[in-house]
């Protein structure tokens, strides 16, 4: 049976504090679970999946920045919780600055990845929290993009402007770009307004793509990441981890 194309998820919002690098360690790490090889890439300066995978930013020799500016190979870091990193660091601030006059910015992601495809089932891009030129050439080089939201009534600001962005990259960049769905995060089913927030989400946005169950607001996380470790290998037991099951399931089946 032949083996699917790789699929190449960005995992995008424009706001900051949606729990995206926490998601995209999660659910990289259940992917890779089922057997699947899966490469992280952190294309935010802050680098905080760098962090949370285990690396320390400021030590590092080569990130995303030398790929993109430089079109060197990615410096992969191997086997970490059974996936592979290109990290980031803060230099990445810059090298998006030298994106603005580069000769092919818009491709240079898209062809970074090109050479290690056939290595990976997965590579999950997370993007840095804007609507700038890092996360513009990750939805370039992906196939899916996912959108975590959080559950707080300040999720839909914005929202309209980064589904513009996407229908932009679709419209033009990337015509075979599709939207993976929506994930719920820091949902807390005792507060009221989250429940609407919830609700509101599901109603507004599922002409889009799919709504996926809600990821639980959760101390975990944070004494996961700063053990530097995935939730499900931290706390296997946790009540959260079968619903990042879940939606790794779902991603297998785009």
């Amino acid at each position: 049976m032949t083996e699917p194309p790789t699929r190449i998820i960005a995992l995008f919002n424009q706001a900051g504090g949606v729990a995206k690098s926490t998601l995209t360690q999660n659910l990289g790490y259940h992917l890779a679970v089922k057997q699947h090889r899966v490469l992280l890439i952190d294309m935010d300066p802050q680098a905080s999946l760098t962090k949370f995978m285990g690396l320390m930013p400021n030590q590092l020799d080569k990130t995303i920045a030398d790929a993109i500016i430089d079109e060197q190979p990615l410096p992969i870091h191997s086997n970490i919780h059974n996936m592979d990193l290109v990290p980031a660091n803060r230099i990445l601030s810059g090298a998006e600055m030298q994106l603005v006059n580069a000769e092919m910015r818009d491709l240079r992601l898209k062809e970074a990845v090109e050479p290690v495809l056939d290595d990976y089932n997965f590579i999950l891009i997370d993007c840095p929290p804007s609507l700038g030129l890092l996360s513009y050439i990750s939805l370039v080089a992906a196939t899916h993009v996912l959108v975590p939201l959080e559950t707080h009534l300040k999720a839909f600001e914005g929202t309209n402007e980064l589904l513009q962005t996407v229908t932009r990259v679709k419209n033009k960049a990337n015509r075979k770009l599709q939207i993976a769905g929506f994930v719920p995060t820091r949902y807390d089913s005792r507060n009221s307004a989250d429940t609407r927030t919830l609700a509101a989400i599901s109603t507004q946005l599922a002409s889009w793509g799919q709504i996926f169950p809600p990821v639980p607001r959760s101390t975990a996380f944070v004494d996961a990441t700063e053990e530097r470790a995935p939730l499900a290998v931290y706390a296997p037991k946790h009540p959260v981890v079968p619903v990042l099951e879940s939606l790794a399931e779902a991603m297998e089946a785009l």
